[in-house]
Order: structure tokens, then sequence, then C-alpha cells
């Protein structure tokens, strides 16, 4: 016979929240105990749940809480989340340029943060560097050279290298090679080649690379097609390449898993070249502009998948393609506007933006939370709020003691004049073209340390010349 059990209710209550509030915690064997004794009396005890700390949402407690370490403190997860993005909204008004010094290099077509000062550009002149943006330093990295050497013509050193994409986890950056049509792969943070997609990849210029993971990348060209690549570091160790010239290191030389052409447009069927790529994460999906005015989406795993084609609103010079996270959908760059594409809802949902830049076109884009930065061909930038579907404005005050507002103008950014092979400027100058902007082609922020690399050179074809531009 089971012992009968004596004392209160009440009593057991206030033992267990007396329990509650101790420093020490019942064992095993005790919790049980309490459980069977809870079940018996056939009611739930009510625990007293501990207060919780009040959650204060101004700067101050932020900064002492961060200065004491206090990252599980409620309210400073979705303070630091505000903060950030009140950051992202007023840094384009509180940046200023320093020029960088390049040589004579000719336009930076693209770009990407190696680490807190160095940044990695690609220029029309075929070559590669690190620039350190506190010294101007620039360090010049070999380029891969195919296994045979190209007979086709379609390569050509002027056509430069238009690409350059680090993988999520940093550890492997992909770009062009030597040959403008095959693409390279260097190990992070060392920069040693690792492979060269040069066997049964691309027969014209690479234009565009996106990453699907740490070890799957896309490529898009002018010769109409997207190739998928398969890179792991580890399968290349010890692998023995075809030259074997003083100081340089061997690397492999690997071809596509999958290659799929672009869909003939019956408006333009001979311009169907991919000119940018843009990867879905949440979404697992590819999007990808060609030249002819269409907007494709592709399913890549082992193989690519093309799920839809779409005639975009805006057919000219669409050049530059990004993804918004945070909104779930693309923009695209062209001659004149950025659209936006919400494929989710079936349409387009967004009116179209214009930069109004004389016609210059969109060079440059990028998306950071809600806001939209465009690089146009006319040397300045400029930030749209997705949201409120309107640009930033500039602020001004009346007087120093107020505080400032908007001034109903569009912020825009001005880039500087960078240099310009003077025998060119001459040689056009005479011709009758007395202005040469800088089209901006690459910009990339450093959003922990709100810096903004920004690369390019002169819109005319003809003229030499390159800018470069560390905002902060």
């Amino acid at each position: 016979m089971a012992p009968q059990q004596t004392g209160s209710r009440k009593r057991k209550a206030a033992e267990a929240e007396e329990g509650a509030g101790s420093c020490s915690s019942p064992g095993p064997s005790a919790a049980m105990a309490t459980a069977e004794a809870g079940q018996a009396e056939g009611s739930l005890l009510l625990v007293k749940r501990p207060r919780r700390p009040v959650a204060h949402r101004s700067l101050v407690h932020y900064l002492q809480g961060r200065a004491l370490g206090d990252e599980g403190h409620p309210g400073l997860a979705g303070f630091e989340g505000d903060l950030r993005s009140y950051g992202v909204l007023r840094l384009p008004e509180l940046l200023r340029e320093r020029q960088l010094v390049l040589g004579p290099l000719n336009k930076v077509f693209a770009s990407q943060w190696l680490n807190a000062r160095q940044v990695v550009c690609g220029t029309k002149c075929n070559t590669l560097f690190v620039v350190d943006v506190k010294t101007d330093h620039v360090m010049r990295i070999p380029l891969m050279r195919d296994r045979v050497p190209d007979l086709s013509g379609g390569g050509s050193p002027s056509c430069g290298i238009h690409a350059v994409e680090l993988n999520p986890s940093k550890t492997l950056m992909a770009t062009g090679g030597e040959n403008p049509n095959s693409l390279a792969f260097y190990q992070l943070p060392t920069l040693d080649p690792v492979c060269l997609g040069d066997i049964q990849g691309h027969r014209d210029w690479i234009f565009a690379i996106a990453w699907m993971s740490d070890t799957l990348a896309v490529s898009g060209s002018r010769d109409g097609t997207v190739a998928l690549w398969q890179v792991d570091p580890d399968m290349f160790n010890g692998s023995i390449a075809w030259h074997k010239d003083a100081g340089l290191p061997v690397y492999a030389h690997i071809r596509p898993i999958d290659t799929e052409a672009i869909p003939k447009a019956t408006t333009n069927p001979s311009n169907r070249k991919v000119r940018a790529l843009a990867y879905s994460n949440q979404n697992q999906e590819l999007g990808a502009v060609s030249l002819d005015g269409y907007f494709h989406l592709w399913k890549p795993r082992s193989s690519l998948s093309r799920l839809l084609s779409l005639r975009l609103p805006y057919c000219r010079e669409n050049v530059c393609l990004t993804y918004c996270d945070e909104l779930s959908l693309y923009a695209v760059g062209s001659q004149s506007h950025v659209s936006f594409l919400d494929l989710r809802q079936g349409q387009q949902n967004i009116p179209p933006l214009c930069s109004r830049e004389g016609g210059t076109g969109v060079r440059s884009l990028s998306v950071h939370q809600h806001i939209v930065t465009v690089g146009t061909g006319h040397g300045s930038l400029l930030f749209y709020d997705i949201r409120a579907q309107k640009f930033l404005e500039e602020r001004s005050a009346a007087s120093p003691d107020m505080f400032p507002v908007p001034s109903g103008r569009k912020l825009k950014l001005t880039c500087g004049s960078g240099w310009i092979d003077q025998d060119d400027f001459l040689e056009n100058y005479v011709a009758g073209v007395e202005d040469f902007p800088n089209a901006l082609y690459t910009h990339c922020y450093n959003w922990p340390e709100m810096k903004l690399f920004v690369g390019g050179g002169p819109l005319a074809s003809g003229v030499h010349g390159n800018y470069a531009g560390l905002w902060s």
C-alpha cells in the first residue's frame, strides 16, 4: 500500500516557488519525485518564471551592452538590426571620396573586397590586381593560361576581365583567365591558382559569374551559353598542369559539368549574349539577362534546368542584374532604367525607376536590405529606396542648430576625374568630343566598416583611362 500523502497544496506551491528562486537546481531524482507528487494531487503546480530584464531601446544602453559583451540581452538584437537599417539609409549622404592611383590601367570592370583594406579588380586591359585602399599599392596577379593556345581568334586581350566573384565562405575566387573565354579559380586568401575551366567550355568572352555554393559556380558568356562548374580544391592537390615554367605554380584544367544555350528570341535571335547573372539563395534559382532583352530563370542542381523566360520592359543595354533577398525580387539595369521583377507575384508590381542621367545607362547595380545603389555611365552614384519607391534625398539644415531635413533634391555622389591618357584625350578632343565622363562599371560595399569601392573609366570606348575611388 502506498504511503498516505500529507500536506496542503499551498505549502507545496510555496516550496516549489522557493526551489525555483534558489541558486541550486534539483537533480533528476528530485524532479521526478516532484512530478509524481503533482500527478497524485491531480493538479498542476504553477512555478513563477524569472522576470526578464527590461529591454532598453536607446543608443546608450545598446553601446553599454555591446561593450560588456551582452549579446544575449533581450532587445539588443532587434535594436542592432534597427540601427543597421538606419545606417544603411543614412550612409550614402555621409560618404566622402578619396581617389586611388592605379597607374596606366584601362577601365576597371569588376571588383570585390578581399578583406578590410584590399580589393581585387579586373580591367579592360586584361589585368587582374589587388589594390590596398590605404596605401594605393597595386599588386598584379598572374593570369592562368589555357592548356592549348586559342586558335579560333574569338578571344582578345582587349576585351578584359568582366567578372570577379568570391564563393560564400570566401575561400575561392572565380574570374577570367589569360584567354577571356576561360574561367579561372584561385585559392583565398593566398591567391594561389587552383584550376582553369578551358576544356569544352565557352567559345567567347565570359561576361558574368555567380556562385551557387562553395564549390558550384555558373558562368555566362557572349556565346549565348551558361555553364555549370564543380570546383573542389581537395581534388586538385598534387595535380600536374601542362606547363612547368620556373616560379609559376601548377594548376588543373577542368571542363563544365553542364552547358545550356539561351533560347533564341524571335525579335533578335543573333544577340542572345549573356550579360549578367544573379543567384537567389533562398529560392535556389539563378537569374540571367541576355542582350536581346530577356530575363531567364534557371534551376541549377547537378545540371541546368530553365524555368522561364520573360521579355524585359526596357530592352536596350541590359548589362547588370542583382537580387534583393529582403524583398525577394530581381533588379535589372538597362540604358536608362532599373526594372524590378517579383516572380512570386507573376507580374511587375513595383514601377521601374529612371536614372535620368542623359541616357548614359546603368552600368553597375547592387542592393543591400531595401536600398539600391546605381552606378551610371555619367560618373555618378544614385540611391533608391525600394520600399518608399523614391530616390534618397539630400538633407540640409537652415542653420547649424537645426536638425537636417530632406531638401527635395535627389542625392547624387559625383565621382572624380580619375586618370586619362592624354594622347587619346587630344585625339578625341580634335574630333569634337569634349566631355569624358567616367562610367562606373563596378562598385562593392564593405558594410562592416561602412566603405564603398567604386571603379570604372572613360565611357568612350576609344579613350584609355581609369577611375578608382574609396568612399568612406
